[in-house]
């Protein structure tokens, strides 16, 4: 019966009839002839290589040609196309669930396409049991053309970071050589502000720390890299910051970025308030953290309140920012911020980063500052209740500037830190701090604790360049911190002047631009440090005031002029009495007068060290004479 059809309908339709005859009867039959005819592929109706779509039937393939059956089977074709389209936008079918093979992808447009069979791997992904092929005309991605267009965008807006071959001397500091060792030259811009890099008393904990226990750690904290040391440095850190804990990590980047994103993560619905001006390990942190976030403008209490108001005082919150601000020399509103957040259910971050060993008689930073007579006369690792030091919830700081050394570190509650230290990547999982560089760090901690001269010396270095500058019109962005940050105001014209600094002058200053400053606030950012001597200021003046005259840079009275940049040329910005509002970033509205350093401070320093050394006067670590002899030898 089913022979008889077959053969009846192939007699009828003259393409099946066609194939039929070039096939032999003898060996098939026309029922299993039109059997295989319908189930067997075209072979080149796909590439082929698609695992659920293999193309028309050789039937199907006929049948298109057929003049009775092709309209037939197009209509079909265009209905069933429209109702699949239907039916993925209704259902909005995922990309996967396409046809990843290009020259089927078309082919396929329409057909139903299960979503391919998947198997659960030991990690818990899965997979398709189908494996992508990689057979394509295309060619593989460019991966070196882009890095190379991402740093053409760096040369073309002139923020290409050029780094300069410079070896410190330690017994010559601060000069150091270029990658010619016999070409010396004096560094005006490092942040080993106090020279401890040097003093003998860290370098000799140093050998002895390396004789002892060897170079390395061993480990992480976990995993034999907890010693005597480490333990003992966080005790000392904890007694600095008069606060219950503390806990040492390989770089303040990584204490910063692993303390906000921890803390902030672990706080149900926590919202954070950053000052603008905050360095980019707090912003990292804070975008790690996955927490809503708002940004205050710079020091702006106003702003900063008006964004707390708006949540329930019963919302977690973590208001970051820092004492010293490293580019700008501002310094941050602490009491004022402190008070704030008491009023809004809110705890402090605070970085002191560019404070910690450089303020406060005990070298704690700017909180410790504020209270220094109290500070001054209490015993070291005693709160100090109703101090700014005391209000501050966290705090971050730094082993790796004016401790000399390398290192960050956050100091708070026993249950926060202990907290950090069990949930924070950023501590658990890397190898600790070497023994070596942990007693030296200890070694300069403890040293500066008791030790105002370095402090002493580098604030007034710091204080003359700055009147100094300003006698000459050289435009040194207002603050009363140390930093001296020289405003130049164009990319180019920044790193020109470096580097003639350099190779003219044997100065060097680096150049800072975007995206550590805003595109037109380019900087030269200068660090007086205890070792630069009265004819080493000299020279610098001399020289920054060939380099402003030879390139044609903006004097103070040209920014002014320009209606004034970063508080360069806006007297009314340093002038406490001036009707005008103040500028968020400068002097005035810092919380300081002139100089966190007042005058008075530096007096009671100088008696002070006077009885400590036993009635000797404070002197340079290098003192000028030697300086000559050096520069007469190397």
């Amino acid at each position: 019966m089913e022979s008889r059809a077959a053969h009846a309908l192939m007699q009828a339709c003259p393409y099946l009839g066609r194939v039929h005859s070039a096939t032999s009867a003898a060996a098939r039959s026309t029922a299993t002839v039109l059997r295989s005819f319908s189930t067997s592929a075209k072979a080149d109706a796909t590439c082929g290589k698609c695992p659920v779509y293999h193309g028309q039937s050789s039937l199907m393939s006929a049948a298109s040609k057929c003049p009775v059956m092709g309209a037939a089977y197009a209509a079909a074709a265009t209905a069933t196309t429209a109702t699949a389209a239907t039916a993925t936008a209704t259902t909005k079918r995922s990309e996967e669930h396409k046809c990843p093979y290009g020259k089927c992808s078309e082919d396929c447009e329409g057909v139903p396409t299960p979503a391919p069979a998947s198997t659960a791997t030991a990690d818990g992904d899965t997979a398709s049991k189908y494996p992508i092929s990689h057979a394509t005309q295309a060619a593989p991605f460019d991966y070196e053309g882009a890095y190379m267009d991402k740093l053409q965008k760096k040369h073309s807006d002139k923020s290409y970071r050029y780094f300069n071959n410079i070896n410190r001397l330690a017994q010559h500091f601060p000069r150091a050589h270029t990658a010619t060792i016999s070409s010396i030259v004096d560094v005006w811009c490092s942040n080993d502000y106090l020279g401890q890099s040097k003093n003998p008393i860290v370098v000799n904990a140093m050998k002895d720390a390396l004789d002892i226990y060897g170079a390395g750690a061993g480990g992480t904290r976990n995993i034999a890299g907890n010693s005597a040391l480490h333990l003992g440095l966080e005790h000392e850190l904890a007694k600095l910051h008069r606060k219950d804990a503390a806990l040492v990590f390989s770089s303040c980047f990584v204490a910063n970025d692993a303390t906000l994103s921890t803390l902030a993560s672990s706080l149900p619905n926590c919202v954070i308030f950053s000052d603008r001006m905050n360095h980019a390990s707090m912003i990292q942190g804070i975008r790690h953290s996955k927490a809503q976030k708002h940004v205050f403008r710079h020091n702006d209490l106003k702003h900063l309140e008006s964004l707390l108001a708006s949540y329930p005082i019963s919302t977690p919150k973590i208001i970051a920012f820092e004492s010293v601000y490293s580019m700008s020399g501002t310094v941050g509103r602490i009491p004022e911020i402190c008070a704030l957040a008491k009023k809004y259910g809110a705890i402090t971050f605070l970085d002191e980063v560019h404070a910690v060993g450089m303020y406060g008689p005990h070298g704690a930073g700017v909180a410790e500052h504020y209270d220094w007579d109290a500070m001054t006369v209490s015993d070291p690792g005693v709160r100090v209740p109703g101090s700014v030091l005391d209000s501050v919830d966290i705090i971050s700081g730094t082993l790796g500037k004016a401790f000399g050394i390398v290192g960050g570190y956050i100091a708070a509650s026993a249950a926060l830190v202990d907290m950090i230290r069990s949930y924070a990547p950023g501590f658990i999982f890397t190898t600790s701090l070497p023994p070596p560089i942990v007693a030296g760090a200890l070694a300069s901690v403890r040293y500066l604790a008791q030790s105002n001269s370095e402090r002493y010396l580098q604030q007034n270095n710091s204080q003359l360049l700055k009147t100094k500058l300003d006698d000459i019109g050289i435009p040194v962005v207002p603050n009363p911190s140390h930093i001296v940050p020289v405003l130049v105001g164009d990319a180019e014209k920044a790193k020109a002047a470096s580097d003639e600094l350099l190779s003219c002058h044997k100065i060097y200053v680096q150049s800072i631009n975007y995206p550590t400053v805003a595109k037109g606030e380019e900087r030269l950012r200068i660090t007086p440090s205890p070792g630069h001597t009265p004819e080493m200021m000299g020279h610098l003046i001399e020289s920054l005031a060939a380099v402003w005259h030879k390139f044609g840079l903006n004097t103070v009275d040209d920014w002014a002029k320009l209606g004034g940049k970063c508080g360069v040329g806006a007297p009314a910005d340093r002038e406490a009495s001036s009707s005008m509002p103040p500028n968020p970033e400068t002097t005035a509205y810092s919380g300081w007068g002139e100089h966190v350093w007042s005058q008075k401070h530096l007096e009671q320093v100088q008696q002070m060290e006077i009885v400590r050394q036993r009635g000797a006067p404070i002197q340079p670590p290098i003192p000028e004479t030697v300086q000559r002899a050096i520069s007469t030898i190397v």
